[in-house]
């Protein structure tokens, strides 16, 4: 009986064995032909803010919806504002305005263009559509700043799990696009989407003033807890081998430590801090725009610039803004004026109204290419958040070793 035994366990660990040796020979075939080396003509490939532009994907402003009035939300806007967000929150922003933003995003797309770079567009969405997740319930806001979203890192595309419950489904607009890049050799990388839940945020924040922001910035406190990682891309800017971030009302620590050990070892990701009542994206407070070269704004200097001065860089303060006070800017400050976006070393796309600027820019001998964008700006950004950068020409490299 126990040789009856151990003959059927024999046949049966053997027959076992037999279709696991026919089951992996099968999965390696299936992984021969489902992997292929990078093609050298990757689409994506992009390490700095500088190298010449060859590809880029440029915001929608259609269908563009205020989103609702959640804590997040408050603590990122101005008071000023606050009543516009509780009389809108979930409807269009005004029709006229949005048609005029449209309409100035159209022609620098066509400048664009015409300077030789290739523009990729967004899905148009209904972002009026309420949805609801087991932890929340929201509109949806826009696909106007793919810089907020994604971030491009050598061949790989990085997609921001974002802060914001109006902007938990803002990745669908670009899925098609960053599809397309995938198939065509491009890594694509999800960071963890966080649930949003109540925990995420500090249903007690205390901002009623400037001086209340001011000094819970300066305390390292924000609307955003550590309950689990979230970050806005636009919150990284890139130095090639060196990649620096803020801590902010949408990033935090868990989110900055998810990038820097998804990056490591090959880049080195710093955190940097300002002296900022309302951080929010790291491009309109300190912008680089050439190797040893940072636009660095004079009403929020960096507690970490000695950082680049030992490295022997050039900190430039930009101009005060020329924008009107009466001009609306529902999502950010004037200095939209500095989220530049730099087409190669020598030439710059810049707001065609800020004639400051541009003659900094001129100054340091970079030729600029001037576009009015000023309705667009009242949606929350600049040039340099209108867009990313999807393939400049250029090698990775460090600027600061």
């Amino acid at each position: 009986k126990l040789g009856r035994v151990l003959t059927g366990w024999v046949q049966r660990s053997f027959q076992s064995t037999q279709a696991a040796t026919a089951s992996q020979n099968t999965c390696a075939a299936d992984d021969n032909k489902a992997t292929s080396p990078v093609p050298k003509d990757c689409p994506v490939c992009s390490y700095n803010e500088w190298d010449p532009l060859e590809e880029v994907i440029v915001g929608r402003a259609e269908n563009a919806c205020v989103p609702p009035f959640s804590v997040e939300v408050k603590a990122n806007t101005y008071e000023k504002y606050w009543g516009f967000y509780q009389k809108f929150g979930g409807q269009s922003f005004p029709k006229d305005h949005l048609k005029k933003a449209v309409a100035e995003i159209e022609e620098m797309c066509n400048i664009l263009k015409r300077e030789g770079v290739i523009v990729k567009r967004p899905d148009p969405i209904d972002w009026s559509v309420k949805y609801k997740t087991p932890d929340f319930e929201s509109t949806g806001m826009y696909a106007a700043m793919p810089r907020d979203i994604l971030l491009v890192v050598g061949n790989e595309i990085i997609e921001a799990p974002m802060a914001w419950r109006a902007r938990f489904f803002e990745y669908r607009a670009y899925r098609r696009i960053i599809k397309d890049y995938f198939n065509r050799g491009a890594k694509w990388t999800t960071a963890p989407k966080p649930t949003m839940a109540d925990e995420l945020y500090d249903q007690d924040y205390p901002i009623h003033s400037v001086e209340d922001r001011h000094k819970l910035a300066a305390q390292g406190k924000f609307v955003t807890t550590e309950f689990e990682p979230c970050f806005d891309a636009a919150d990284f800017i890139r130095a090639g081998k060196d990649i620096f971030v803020q801590r902010s009302q949408v990033t935090n620590h868990m989110g900055i430590e998810w990038m820097r050990r998804h990056l490591a070892p090959d880049y080195r990701v710093h955190i940097i801090s300002f002296k900022d009542p309302n951080p929010m994206h790291i491009d309109a407070t300190f912008n680089i725009i050439g190797p040893g070269l940072v636009l660095s704004n004079p009403d929020r200097p960096c507690h970490q610039i000695e950082l680049f001065k030992k490295a022997g860089w050039t900190v430039i303060r930009p101009p005060v803004p020329l924008i009107p006070d009466d001009h609306p800017l529902w999502m950010s400050s004037k200095w939209l004026s500095m989220n530049v976006l730099m087409l190669d070393e020598k030439r710059v796309m810049v707001d065609a109204n800020e004639t400051s600027i541009q003659k900094m820019f001129e100054n340091l001998g970079i030729s600029t290419i001037k576009v009015n964008i000023r309705h667009a700006n009242s949606l929350g950004g600049g040039f340099h958040c209108w867009t990313c950068d999807i393939r400049r020409r250029g090698t990775l490299q460090s600027y600061f070793d």
